[in-house]
């Protein structure tokens, strides 16, 4: 299939994602949106310290725009709050070589055959990478949860076991808050992953049956999950290479 067939079938989606974005925006600034005015938060005691800031990178890489402390009294975010994060997540400049990486797998495991080998194929695997990362964020981050009027954030525990954090972090998959902070089913999460993996069959035509789209559906979920394991531990792995550090310091200046 030529680049010009897959620019015509990709048209159409794009054009979606830009009416659909529009409709988000308009969801917040329509006098009868869902969405909450803002909410001054409450001015914290005198003798409590000002509150961390959050990593906007994982081990210096992984994109963390969207995740905030569930100890924190909670505050909704408008839909052009969560456009934002979402093409922060979608465009960071980490986003291009993890998807060069996974590019490389595919390339090495000869997914989607059609594509062929040699640079021609690799470009065409390396585009549709990209093209499932941000085409994702976009859905599950900005678009559906504004729509929905669902919350995309990760809230952080922060405490407790670390069996309990994890299936905390794993289960937010499933659950999530609404822009009026109630609990309620991940529909953001899973209808925007659903939405970008049956858009991404316009690009990968060697895998558009019902099985490969579950498997990719379920794929996308499962590294969702992980990437908020590592959300929930990266403040603590922080903490203990830091503190490492200093009591090497301490150790030489001796």
């Amino acid at each position: 299939m030529s680049m010009v067939s897959h620019v015509r079938r990709a048209l159409p989606l794009v054009l979606g994602c830009i009416v659909l974005t529009g409709m988000a925006f308009a969801q917040s600034d329509s006098p009868g949106s869902l969405a909450p005015a803002a909410v001054v938060p409450a001015t914290p005691p005198p003798d409590t310290p000002p509150a961390t800031p959050e990593d906007k990178r994982i081990f210096v890489v992984l994109p963390n725009y969207r995740t905030a402390e569930a100890s924190d009294r909670f505050t909704p975010i408008t839909a052009r709050q969560k456009m934002t994060i979402a093409f922060k997540d979608s465009f960071d400049w980490p986003v291009y070589p993890t998807a060069a990486a996974f590019a490389t797998l595919y390339q090495i495991e000869n997914q989607n055959p059609s594509f062929g080998q040699g640079m021609s194929g690799y470009a065409k695997r390396l585009a549709g990478a990209i093209g499932d990362q941000t085409l994702g964020n976009m859905m599950t981050e900005g678009i559906v949860p504004s729509l929905l009027h669902q919350d995309p954030r990760y809230f952080r525990l922060g405490e407790g076991s670390f069996r309990s954090r994890t299936w905390y972090a794993v289960t937010r998959i499933f659950v999530t808050r609404s822009d009026s902070g109630h609990t309620q089913f991940n529909f953001s999460e899973w209808g925007g992953n659903a939405i970008a993996v049956a858009a991404s069959n316009a690009w990968y035509p060697d895998t558009r049956d019902v099985s490969d789209n579950v498997q990719k559906l379920l794929i996308q979920c499962a590294t969702d999950a992980f990437s908020q394991v590592l959300k929930e531990f990266w403040p603590d792995v922080k903490r203990h290479f830091k503190k490492k550090h200093e009591d090497a310091e301490t150790a030489s200046a001796r």
